[in-house]
């Protein structure tokens, strides 16, 4: 590819050709401000935060869909682009509701920090300002478009990431919003509860529904037994919500914390990753042995995924495995055989997971999930909620000492530990199925192939006499492509891996939402995942099927994988929504 050189603030720096200034910018040293722009979801410049000098130029020039040119000289912060940027925050502000204080994003707030930087005064533009109604009669997402800058990443999120496309700007002029089509609510379109427009918005617009008070209710109430359970992604992210490094190991240190807040057990959600896998394993068996069976078989345990092909491919359903999620399966296991072992009441368990994502709250009260006459699921409580949950208790969370899983229950395998990144759950499968079938350990337990960032990867292996195809998808746009492909009768895949976050639950709707400069400059799929992987590498216990505490459940209780009773506890149903109510 042919390089440009340019000058930025008089500095030369070469990049190659079709480059941004902003991009141009970085590569010298120099940061320019943006509000409305985030790499690969959106660059249309309707903020001009970003504005800057160019020789020759009329006018200021957008730096974030300004082609650089070879020779071009760009001037990033003289007092004329000082002033305009503030001007722009400004008005922002002229229309924006200002309660800080008590916004769910104050500290973590693009435009609050833009503000702070361009010493604005937020009544410098006062006058007529929209009104709406806050938006909170969905499980899992509040919208408070009184807290709107019309950035539109959101838009972008939901259309270009996950081809959903529930959301789009409405009106014109002053009086645009962001809403859906018939200005339905959330919770009456095909939403799929992702939350990835959660983590795009630059404000509050944007959040996931907080249920940290009925978690402290149960807490308080002496009379239940509270049991959490922690997804395997969020080990790596909370820590980021304390200032530490991306993707930086925080396990001991998160089940201190819970057990500080006074959860009567902290268990392991990676033990019911492994039971997945076994019962998923089974299932893909059983279905390659009957010539009548759906194939491929498609993971179930992304319920923004699941409620994805329910409301755009509801006549490929059969395809789905009939597990439930792994969180839904901890639910059921902690209220049939937690409950019968340690002889306590189902109705008096109430269990909480600690889960990554914003979908995880909408599956809990999905139909059949009650194995014990009891909701599975108590409450849901997303990386971003648990921080908040412990800097409200007042615990140190750097200064704590690390702390170990609770037993009987509290141990999970590595296999289930990459669950948390794509191709997690497809690599852990294959890591049972091969052993299983040809009797033998692996001499290597590292299925690469499914491994990275890459939206749609896949791979052959061969189990026993047989060669498998897999494939695995991260996004909601490139699960329809597949899905195409199925539904035209073109794929030869026997086994499918969906996530809807774009690269896995390590970037899940629910976890730390890092500011757009920090996502343009750094893929945080790759930091949080390396994490994950650097710790299976150096696990002794690898294979969820060599897991005791798996080995334990079916010996004593679910006798095999697939049986009746598994079935029954462990398994659900699938049904196809209207996309609109």
């Amino acid at each position: 590819m042919k390089n440009i050189t340019l000058t930025i603030n008089n500095t030369p720096v070469t990049v190659a050709e079709g480059a941004t200034i902003l991009e141009a910018a970085k590569a010298a040293g120099f940061n320019i401000p943006t509000l409305c722009y985030l790499k690969d979801v959106c660059q249309d410049s309707s903020c001009r935060v970003c504005v800057v000098e160019v020789k020759g130029a009329r006018s200021l020039v957008t730096a974030c869909s300004a082609v650089a040119t070879d020779g071009m000289e760009v001037t990033t912060n003289t007092q004329k682009i000082r002033a305009s940027r503030k001007t722009t925050v400004e008005l922002i502000l002229s229309n924006h509701d200002k309660k800080c204080l008590s916004c769910v994003r104050s500290g973590n707030c693009e435009l609050q920090n833009l503000s702070k930087e361009f010493n604005c005064d937020e009544t410098a533009y006062e006058g007529a300002m929209l009104k709406f109604e806050v938006e909170d009669n969905n499980p899992y997402i509040v919208r408070d478009n009184n807290k709107c800058v019309l950035c539109r990443r959101c838009i972008g999120a939901c259309h270009e990431i996950q081809s959903v496309g529930v959301i789009g700007a409405s009106s014109r002029g002053f009086n645009t919003y962001v809403g859906c089509a018939f200005d339905k609510p959330l919770g009456e379109t095909p939403c799929v509860a992702c939350g990835q427009c959660i983590t795009v918005c630059p404000t509050g617009a944007l959040s996931e529904k907080d249920d940290t008070q009925k978690v402290l209710e149960y807490i308080a109430d002496p009379d239940l037994t509270v049991i959490v359970g922690t997804a395997p992604s969020v080990r790596v992210t909370l820590g980021e919500e304390f200032g530490g490094q991306i993707g930086a190991d925080s396990e001991g240190k998160m089940v201190a914390a819970l057990k500080m807040l006074g959860f009567s057990k902290v268990f392991d959600i990676d033990m019911t990753a492994d039971l997945t896998i076994m019962e998923e394993g089974a299932e893909l068996l059983e279905r390659l042995k009957d010539t009548t069976a759906k194939l491929p078989m498609i993971t179930s345990c992304s319920p923004g995924w699941v409620r994805f092909i329910e409301f755009n491919y509801p006549a490929l359903l059969g395809h789905l495995s009939s597990c439930k999620s792994p969180q839904q399966m901890f639910g059921a296991v902690m209220k049939t055989y937690y409950a019968e072992k340690t002889k306590t009441d189902p109705s008096k368990i109430r269990v909480v997971s600690i889960m990554p994502c914003t979908a995880k709250k909408y599956e809990r009260m999905r139909a059949n999930q009650a194995a014990s006459g009891f909701a599975d699921i108590d409450a849901v409580l997303t990386t971003r909620e648990l921080a908040r949950l412990i800097k409200s208790a007042g615990i140190d969370f750097k200064a704590i000492k690390s702390a170990p899983f609770d037993s009987p229950v509290g141990e999970g395998s590595t296999a289930g530990l990459i669950f948390g990144a794509s191709g997690g759950v497809m690599e852990a499968a294959l890591r049972t199925l091969s052993e299983t079938v040809s009797g033998k350990p692996l001499a290597n337990v590292d299925f690469k192939a499914v491994r990275g960032t890459k939206g749609i990867k896949e791979a052959a292996v061969k189990l026993g006499e047989t060669e498998v195809k897999v494939c695995v998808v991260s996004g909601l746009a490139n699960a329809r492509i597949i899905m195409d492909e199925i539904k035209a009768g073109k794929s030869n895949y026997h086994m499918i891996e969906v996530m809807a976050c774009p690269g896995g639950c390590v970037n899940g709707g629910g976890q730390p939402i890092q500011s757009a400069n920090v996502r343009n400059q750094t893929d945080l799929r790759i930091e949080r995942a390396k994490t994950i992987y650097n710790k299976d590498k150096r696990a002794n216990l690898r294979k969820s099927h060599e897991n005791p505490v798996i080995k334990a459940l079916y010996k004593d209780y679910f006798g095999k994988p697939g049986s009746h009773k598994a079935h029954d506890i462990l398994h659900t149903t699938y049904i196809k929504r209207k996309k609109f109510t």
